[in-house]
């Protein structure tokens, strides 16, 4: 299983929200960058990167940063927040990011999925952000009547090959996954070729082997690693070595 630190950045900062709450922000660092050589440096392959500056505002925000961050690393960085068109996409995917992350879009404007995934393929990855299991949209600000694993399965039928689900009540609050919403988000996708990365409530290894015993892909580790409830390099060495 691959574990993705996450760095969030808002204002040009890394920072964590509580529960995805804009109001509820813990700043850890003013230079995202240096962030991400530490979990280079502590052995991670792959980094997890959110605009949320971006994802309020429906347009890449901090994409220089996030350019910035793949040149002073040789991390592989997935990335989404305020992604909403095939431009935004393109110009995301020119900073040096692997693969981007639609959210918003891939509820609202399935022609852009379809086009993206037909250009572009494996390079997206499609984000199911849940509150009570139905999907949340701009920033999470919006709550849905769509229920996440419904539109796990419809869009594995279109060709979407890998989602990322975040429990929003779990993010950043260190309670640990919604290990039952992972479990049927897993179910949803059995057979479709697709596969499923955690992420939010991860505070111990003890939550990352209970992911693991699901079979997912990976696991998103973030407010944890900043805290110091989750040592990168230990969890690194447990489940990718």
């Amino acid at each position: 299983m691959i574990i993705l630190p996450a760095i969030d950045i808002k204002d040009g900062q890394c920072v964590r929200l509580y529960q995805g709450d804009y109001a509820q922000v813990t700043t850890y660092d003013t230079d995202p960058v240096s962030v991400a050589r530490r979990w280079q440096q502590a052995g991670a392959s792959w980094l997890h990167v959110v605009d949320l500056d971006g994802a309020a505002s429906g347009q890449p925000v901090n994409d220089d940063l996030i350019a910035r961050m793949c040149n002073a690393t040789g991390l592989r960085i997935e990335s989404g927040g305020g992604l909403r068109s095939s431009a935004h996409i393109e110009r995301m995917l020119d900073t040096g990011v692997e693969r981007v992350i639609l959210g918003t879009a891939a509820l609202i404007d399935r022609a852009l999925l379809e086009a993206a995934l037909e250009r572009w393929g494996e390079r997206i990855a499609v984000g199911l952000d849940a509150r009570n299991g139905q999907i949340a949209t701009s920033g999470w600000r919006e709550t849905s009547r769509v229920q996440a694993t419904t539109l796990a399965k419809e869009l594995s039928t279109l060709g979407v090959r890998r989602f990322i689900y975040t429990d929003i009540a779990r993010d950043g609050a260190l309670q640990g996954p919604n290990l039952n919403a992972l479990a049927e988000m897993q179910r949803a996708i059995d057979g479709t070729g697709a596969t499923l990365i955690a992420s939010g409530g991860v505070s111990s290894l003890a939550d990352l082997r209970a992911i693991a015993a699901l079979g997912l892909e990976g696991a998103i580790v973030g407010k944890a690693l900043y805290t110091g409830d989750v040592d990168l390099a230990e969890a690194i060495a447990e489940f990718e070595r």
